[in-house]
């Protein structure tokens, strides 16, 4: 049995592509020192990224089971170990309930408002992929589960909500959306004659393109709120300024009629933006 699994586990790290965690943890931690006004505990930093990382797994592990079927079809994802078959649904389920307890876990060791609003990321994680086999509006709801990564480090320091990290959560559930929009538009075809929900396949490629540069223009509104509203220095608005540029090579990047250089636009970029919002923000906080 334990060979089993150490055979398995990193398989299904690799279907998860828990290297990407890098996108939501940055916020998570901006949240975090936000709340704090510098640096949290030892142990709320601990805990905040088991928190973290266990939930993005929980996610992704969710979203893996509750497509397999779809990406077996699917030319792009048809390679995923689940469809594959080097991996059972039965062995994402245990991974993914593993996941949420370890996530669980660790709200519990921050405080009890972490715990209270676990169902609530549970579902909406867990959850948000069923949507796109009823409405577009998925690629919110998305959003939101990210969203929730800076609201979830804040409330772990401070034990309580505020306007501010509700703003920065609003800020990083525009900031996916927009980027899981462009993402989505190379399953144009399938999407279409598959039947999933997706706002390229219901308006088309060049509509996805335009409401993705407006929640991106969202985005950069919001955290300049939040710069104003928490007196951010100097730092911050350099870093915010190079993530808007970030944002506007990203949209350069990818044409309706030219979307070769998706990947390079989704993977590296975003990444980017994320730990340069992250590092700038930490910056102003200690200069």
């Amino acid at each position: 049995m334990f060979a089993e699994v150490r055979r398995k586990f990193p398989i299904l790290l690799a279907q998860v592509r828990f290297e990407h965690t890098i996108f939501a943890l940055p916020f998570a931690y901006l949240g975090m020192v936000l709340a704090a006004g510098g640096l949290p505990t030892f142990w709320q930093f601990v805990w905040i990224t088991v928190a973290m990382a266990a939930a993005r797994t929980y996610a992704m592990s969710m979203n893996r089971l509750l497509d397999w079927r779809e990406d077996r079809q699917n030319p792009r994802t048809r390679g995923r170990p689940l469809p594959q078959g080097r991996l059972r649904p039965r062995d994402v389920l245990v991974f993914s309930l593993a996941s949420l307890a370890v996530m669980v876990f660790a709200a519990a060791m921050l405080n009890p408002l972490c715990v209270w609003l676990s169902p609530i990321a549970a579902v909406v994680l867990g959850g948000y992929t069923l949507l796109k086999r009823h409405s577009w509006l998925y690629h919110f709801a998305i959003g939101i589960g990210d969203g929730g990564a800076p609201v979830g480090g804040w409330v772990a320091v401070t034990g309580e909500l505020a306007w501010e990290p509700i703003i920065l959560g609003l800020a990083v559930a525009v900031w996916v959306a927009g980027f899981d929009l462009i993402y989505t538009c190379q399953d144009f075809d399938f999407d279409r004659s598959y039947g999933t929900h997706s706002l390229a396949s219901r308006f088309g490629i060049p509509a996805a393109l335009t409401v993705s540069t407006w929640c991106h223009v969202a985005t950069v509104a919001l955290l300049g709120v939040l710069g104003v509203l928490m007196g951010l220095g100097v730092l911050y608005w350099v870093g915010l300024a190079l993530a808007a540029g970030l944002l506007i090579y990203e949209h350069r990047l990818v044409r309706a009629d030219d979307l070769s250089h998706l990947n390079l636009a989704f993977f590296n970029v975003n990444g980017y933006i994320a730990v340069i919002v992250f590092v700038f923000t930490v910056g102003g906080l200690f200069i």
